[in-house]
């Protein structure tokens, strides 16, 4: 299920049962009630409420989207590094140059075609990734200069595959959600507790009040939906986030097509 299927139904939700509270409500009434007046206390308590959680939730979503930040750079600094490997290692013979390619190749189609979904589904990355990187990494450093045009290359290239495994590190580390749930059950509550407010406020049936309920709670929704979808640094569904390898690897995308 894609992720705006996910927010469209639980925009409509959480409208109809809004509406639907409101209407009961207003049937339930006594018919002496008086309907233009708010005590001022809860005037003022529903703005402080307000206030504060969209403090809160403004914060939250600052947060998750400086994690999402963190993993793009992430992926595209692994992904250079091991292009830059792939293409320094021209300095090499033919035999060296396409063992280290095939390498880099098999371990970018592993990254993106096995650890990927794995960390969309909440998973751990495989302990494949880390073999194939070491066993890149062992070729390149047993792999003595012939030339001085491969002596200046030498260095450089385990610096870049210590570049990439950096940036494995982080990325696995990082792959996880990155608010915890006490912070997501204030979220919800929160929410609830602002959504709910709306009726404090003795809202009637007028279709004036109705659309800013209506439009005030697919808000609330719409705000919580971005937490939760940036919630998750490398995505919840496919594998977008790996562009940068898609991009840099152009017959990676073909390998996984087939």
């Amino acid at each position: 299920m894609s992720e705006w299927l996910v927010l469209a139904i639980a925009m409509v939700l959480v409208c109809a049962l809004v509406f639907a509270f409101t209407v009961l409500r207003h049937r339930r009434a006594a018919d002496d009630e008086d309907t233009s007046e708010t005590p001022d206390v809860i005037e003022y308590m529903t703005m402080m409420v307000g206030v504060v959680y969209a403090i809160v939730l403004g914060l939250a979503i600052a947060g998750v989207w400086e994690a999402r930040g963190a993993a793009e750079d992430t992926v595209r600094r692994e992904a250079q590094a091991l292009y830059e490997v792939s293409q320094r290692a021209d300095v090499y013979p033919a035999a060296v140059r396409d063992r280290i390619r095939g390498e880099v190749h098999a371990y970018v189609a592993h990254t993106v075609g096995v650890d990927w979904p794995r960390m969309a589904d909440g998973e751990s990355p495989t302990a494949r990734g880390a073999e194939l990187l070491g066993t890149l990494r062992s070729d390149v450093t047993h792999q003595s200069p012939a030339t001085e045009l491969q002596a200046q290359a030498y260095q450089p290239l385990l610096d870049q595959i210590a570049t990439a495994d950096d940036a494995r590190h982080s990325r696995t580390q990082s792959s996880e959600a990155t608010l915890p749930g006490v912070v997501w059950f204030g979220l919800l509550t929160g929410g609830v507790v602002t959504i709910g407010l709306i009726f404090t406020l003795q809202i009637r049936r007028s279709g004036r009040e109705l659309l800013l309920a209506g439009l005030f709670t697919a808000l609330i929704v719409f705000l919580l939906f971005m937490v939760w979808s940036f919630d998750a640094p490398y995505g919840r569904d496919g594998i977008d986030s790996a562009a940068p390898f898609q991009d840099l690897f152009p017959a990676l995308g073909l390998a996984l097509e087939k």
